[in-house]
Order: structure tokens, then sequence, then C-alpha cells
């Protein structure tokens, strides 16, 4: 359990860049725990990048990453890797390219159409690939972000409280910021996209996985949703011939 050492973090030091190192680093952990070799061969797209943390540690690792954001504010030592510009609410993902794996890390509350997102999601990934999700729901401790715990009282008047303290705040619910649903992302997930669940935890406690598994508890008690999913359309024969060309996404 990761989430005691980033509140201690967060405390001290904010949210820098060690701050979201010690997340990509778990939640990495946690991908090759579920049989997803990480490492030289595999290619990989941090989407939604951000600073490009994440997929730094990927590189790390050995792996091929490309980084795609709406606007480039990659670090410095990142600055070189290939980049890709994207509205994932309006722009079409064909042409982001197909990889073994996605990441997509923090990125599904700020989005206004995520179920959409979803929907198209599985166009990019190779045959055999995996797309590592993982968002803040709005019920979570952490949902109203800055302005939380506030966020309880509603996206108008928990943010319109947070502002009478005189604290300041980046997200506006509405224009930044989404109200989302562990459970209705779940449901779209098993009904209505090409993707399906192959494995799923809260992230910073993934040791209580069956959390997710409790309607409406889950709703509060996951301070951050991970899931890991794949294509439907991969088929047994098809994985096994991407498996003779490269080197295999699954260890077994």
């Amino acid at each position: 359990m990761i989430l005691p050492q980033l509140l201690w973090r967060f405390v001290h030091h904010r949210d820098d860049p060690e701050f979201y190192r010690m997340q990509a680093v778990d939640a990495i952990a946690w991908i090759e725990e579920s049989g997803i070799p990480v490492g030289p061969g595999i290619r990989v797209l941090d989407l939604g990048c951000g600073h490009g943390v994440f997929g730094g540690e990927l590189l790390r690792r050995g792996c091929t990453v490309t980084f795609a954001d709406e606007q480039n504010h990659l670090l410095p030592e990142f600055r070189a890797c290939p980049f890709l510009s994207v509205n994932l609410d309006k722009d079409s993902l064909d042409r982001l390219g197909h990889y073994d794996l996605v990441i997509c890390s923090n990125v599904l509350e700020h989005l206004s159409q995520p179920e959409s997102f979803l929907s198209r999601a599985n166009q990019l990934l190779s045959p055999g690939g995996r797309f590592y999700l993982s968002w803040t729901n709005w019920l979570s401790p952490w949902g109203g972000h800055e302005f939380s715990p506030w966020h309880y009282l509603g996206p108008r008047i928990g943010p319109a409280i947070h502002d009478l303290l005189g604290k300041s705040r980046f997200h506006q619910p509405g224009t930044n910021l989404f109200v989302t649903s562990i459970g209705a992302i779940l449901r779209h997930l098993d009904r209505q996209t090409p993707l399906t669940i192959t494995r799923r935890a809260p992230r910073y406690y993934p040791e209580f996985w069956f959390l997710l598994h409790l309607p409406i508890l889950r709703e509060f008690l996951s301070w951050n949703c991970a899931l890991l999913l794949k294509s439907r359309l991969d088929s047994p024969s098809k994985t096994q011939s991407q498996t003779l060309s490269r080197p295999a996404i699954l260890s077994s």
C-alpha cells in the first residue's frame, strides 16, 4: 500500500515530480504482477501524459515510449521523445498509432465525454495489447482535487465554499473536472465498448481489490480506480500469431 507514503510526500512537498514518480513505480509493479512484461521491445503510449513522469519510468525500463497530450508540458529530460498533440474529447484516435501498452493515468475525470473516449480507445491497441486506465472518481476522498473535501457538497457549492476560504484552485467542475462514477464506467465497459476488464483494484491499495466489487461503497472507499483492459476483438489464435513476430505482451 503506497497511500501513506504519497500522503506524506504531498504534505511535505506537494505534487512535485517525485510524487508522481512514486505513483508510476507502484502502478508499473501492479501491471507487471498482472503478467504484462515491461521492458525492451514494448511499445508504449503515455496518453494524457502531463509532464511525462509515468512514461519516463517506462523509458528507464527500456520501453519505446510515445507521449501524447493536448499541449506539450514534458519535463526537459523527455523533450526529445516523440510527442503527439491530441484532444481526447474531440480528436480522432486513429492517427496516434498502435501500441502494446497504453497508459492513461489520472485523465478520465478531466474529460467531458469519458464514455465516448472509452468506446474508441481500443483503436490504440496492437493485437494482444493492454490498456492501463486509472482515474479519481468524484466521490473519492480526492474527488474534488484541490477543493476536496468540499466536493461532497456538490460541484457548485463545494468549489464556492473553497473559494470563500481564500484558497486558489485550478480545477473548475464542468470545464476541466467532471463528475465520474466507478459504477457507471464499469457498466459502460462491460456492455458498450470493444474493451473488456482483465483486472481491477483501488490504485493506491490494490491489496483491497474486493472494494471494487462493492457497489456504492467503492465510490467512497476507492481513492483512485485502476483497471487493466484488453480488446474484445483479440482471439487466442490472433494473439498467438502475434507472439511469433515480436515480444509477447503477456507472459502466459
